[in-house]
């Protein structure tokens, strides 16, 4: 049977939906690691206020690796952009200390003679920069500082702001504008302002070799010749130190559920149990306005593309599945992730695999995210399909 008349055999079959709406959901991730699309995976599904679904499937390898838990440690990849960067920049515009319709070059003087002085932060974020997607730059640089100096002296290919092409580069751009207007390295910021508010004690660059059990593993990787586990994937981010804002992040379900929890609040960190008294701690302050917020999700310009800040929104045969409302906003990882927050529906989809193990050339994971997707927010609740604007 084909992954296509699988789900529409999930979809119509509804003998135990009333006894557990998320038996569907279940059998399609059971029936895609039975079929090698993945090792394994975890899926959690909840509202701001609560986690409705949260599983493990499969193993971290095809050998004899441990089971897969809900406190696996994922490589996340681009999940990196719009979790870490993507809000890092949405906090410093938030406090006034980053204009997104400035030129980039006011922050990082080293891209303005390629062209970064007609180039905006906005434009970055849009992924309409004239930028090229990616280069091997890894072939030939040897240092975080290497990468980036060949990254701000890369020639435009389009003028800024006439097309969408999704693009690495701008991304490590971005990541040097965090790093201006903060005055500190990528990862310490976000340690400092997001993880530790959030409580997310399980994401981070670099992950330590005590973590090494829980860390699915990645690529058997011909450019490094061996296994990645604890290393990030992404080559470039690798030549970076593993330390950039278009990859490097690890992470667990349960961390980028406070995340999407923290999103679907409108900026606020949700309060967690308190355990010796076992009630909710007052939630604290905002970390940023609802307002920023939802100028960070909304698309900017529909003419050119399904583009929000940093964030991508619903389109024709996206992850979203067909189920997500237009308001909802998300993104995919190479490796095998992809994150999905739809505010009018509160809801949250996060979905992380490793389909990467042992090779990249595995991609299943392009159909299985919108199935997950869907099968998701029906076992949730959600209407039906609601009509997809293209590119």
């Amino acid at each position: 049977m084909t992954p296509g008349l699988f789900l529409a055999a999930l979809l119509l079959a509804p003998q135990d939906s009333a006894v557990n709406p998320w038996a569907a959901l279940e059998r399609y991730v059971e029936e895609r690691v039975a079929a090698r699309a993945f090792p394994g995976a975890v899926v959690a599904v909840g509202r701001r206020d609560t986690v409705l679904f949260l599983r493990a499937f499969g193993r971290l390898d095809y050998g004899a690796g441990s089971a897969v838990t809900t406190r696996t440690i994922y490589d996340i990849a681009s999940l990196t952009k719009v979790v870490g960067l993507t809000t890092g920049l949405m906090m410093l515009a938030d406090e006034g200390r980053l204009d997104l319709d400035a030129p980039a070059s006011r922050y990082v003087p080293a891209f303005a003679p390629s062209g970064g002085d007609r180039v905006t932060v906005r434009h970055l974020l849009t992924h309409s920069s004239g930028l090229p997607a990616w280069r091997p730059f890894f072939e030939e640089a040897r240092s975080r500082e290497r990468v980036m100096a060949l990254v701000d002296a890369a020639p435009l290919e389009a003028p800024p702001g006439t097309r969408m092409v999704y693009s690495d580069l701008g991304a490590i751009v971005l990541t040097q504008v965090v790093e201006s207007v903060s005055g500190r390295r990528v990862d310490r910021f976000l340690e400092q302002r997001l993880m530790r508010p959030l409580g997310m004690t399980e994401t981070r660059f670099r992950p330590p070799a005590r973590w090494r059990a829980r860390i699915a593993p990645t690529e058997d990787d011909p450019w490094r010749r061996r296994v990645l586990r604890g290393e990030v994937h992404d080559e470039n981010a690798a030549a970076m130190d593993g330390i950039s804002g278009h990859a490097g992040l690890f992470s667990t379900a349960g961390d980028l559920v406070k995340f999407a929890r923290f999103m679907l609040a409108g900026g606020r960190a949700q309060p967690v149990s308190n355990r010796r008294t076992g009630s909710a701690d007052r939630p604290p302050a905002p970390l940023v306005a609802r307002a920023t917020l939802d100028e960070f999700t909304r698309v900017q310009n529909p003419s050119l593309s399904s583009r929000a800040l940093g964030w991508d929104t619903p389109a024709e045969g996206s992850s979203a599945g067909t189920h997500l409302s237009p308001r909802a906003y998300g993104h995919t990882g190479f490796t095998g992730t992809s994150l999905w927050i739809d505010p009018a529906q509160d809801l949250f989809i996060v979905l992380l695999t490793n389909r990467v193990h042992p090779t990249r050339e595995n991609t299943q994971i392009f159909e299985v995210r919108r199935h997950v997707a869907d099968l998701a927010a029906v076992a949730a609740g959600a209407p039906s399909p609601a009509p997809r604007r293209g590119p």
